[in-house]
């Protein structure tokens, strides 16, 4: 009898408000038990992320010195201003922040649809099925991805190969080396991260809401953008800032798909450290790229907030 009473004691215990919670269950969850969770975590983000990233941050300010990497107390802005007062430096900013947003928009408007249809699939296996076709993608090496899309696009590929000999066109078609190659190829990295954010989303609107509208006389085109679009824009706002925030800091797709003719700020980065190892001016490309990103994104999220009236 006694194990039966503290069984129902137990689970009598876990139906109760925070307030009426045991003392020892709310040390647990408010105090030195919560902390000692996220200890390893919390470490493992300071000493791999946070030290290096200000390390870097801080040699930014640095006289801009070939092949010195050591922090000094001297504070200088001369990076900076060398930044905003050549062209190639601040049209590589706007270069880059134009490329991600399309490549946002691409991503939204192709990985959309497919979301729904996963959403809304009951049948397990074709759910499965829509499923592995989504992650497959990203089981392979983006360099792997990346040199397919160079056989399908390139002057030589399969697509500008099967347009001449069908005599659409007499030459080949300019799909690499350009930015139109470099949006390809970051779509094609970053759709399915666009379409994970929108699945979970639009699997937990409810299919009454939309049997409502229909029953009240909308259409389905009228109930899908009056219901379930803005019921969705959470997972549409995550998605594209993830998607942004991807392409933005992407090197490898512009250094391959862009054959170094599309100069974005990674890139410029890549050359000032890696190239001519001035790393106080790459630090400082860096931190332009850091800070545009981060008011891009705050642009983006306050329009976005007003569009769906609040709602996060």
């Amino acid at each position: 009898m006694a194990v039966s009473a503290m069984t129902t004691t137990d689970k009598q215990m876990d139906g109760l408000p925070l307030a009426q919670v045991p003392p020892a269950r709310k040390r647990f969850d408010d105090g030195f038990g919560f902390w000692l969770l996220l200890l390893p975590a919390l470490i493992f983000f300071i000493a791999f992320f946070v030290v290096p990233t200000a390390s870097l941050f801080a040699l930014a300010f640095n006289k801009s010195v070939a092949g010195v990497i050591t922090l000094s107390s001297a504070i200088t802005f001369d990076n900076f201003v060398r930044i905003f007062t050549r062209a190639i430096y601040y049209e590589a900013i706007l270069r880059s922040v134009g490329i991600a947003a399309v490549v946002a928009l691409v991503c939204l408007v192709l990985g959309y649809p497919l979301a729904y249809v996963i959403a809304k699939t009951v049948n397990p296996g074709r759910n499965t099925l829509l499923m592995i076709l989504v992650l497959s993608s990203m089981q392979l090496d983006m360099v792997i991805r990346l040199y397919g899309l160079m056989v399908l696009l390139g002057d030589n590929g399969l697509i500008n190969g099967a347009l001449i000999r069908m005599g659409i066109v007499s030459q080949p078609l300019p799909l690499m080396y350009n930015i139109f190659g470099v949006v390809v190829g970051l779509v094609q990295i970053t759709l399915p991260f666009m379409i994970l954010s929108l699945i979970g989303i639009i699997k937990s609107i409810h299919p009454a809401l939309e049997e409502a509208a229909r029953s009240l006389g909308a259409s389905r085109m009228r109930a899908f953008f009056s219901i379930v679009l803005p019921l969705s824009m959470p997972g549409i706002l995550a998605g594209t800032l993830l998607v942004f925030a991807l392409a933005i800091s992407s090197y490898v797709v512009p250094a391959l798909m862009g054959g170094w003719k599309v100069m974005v700020m990674p890139i410029h980065i890549y050359q000032q450290v890696a190239e001519t190892g001035r790393w106080q001016f790459g630090a400082a490309i860096a931190v332009v790229l850091f800070v545009t990103s981060l008011m891009a994104i705050a642009v983006y999220h306050r329009a976005a907030m007003r569009t769906t009236g609040g709602r996060s």
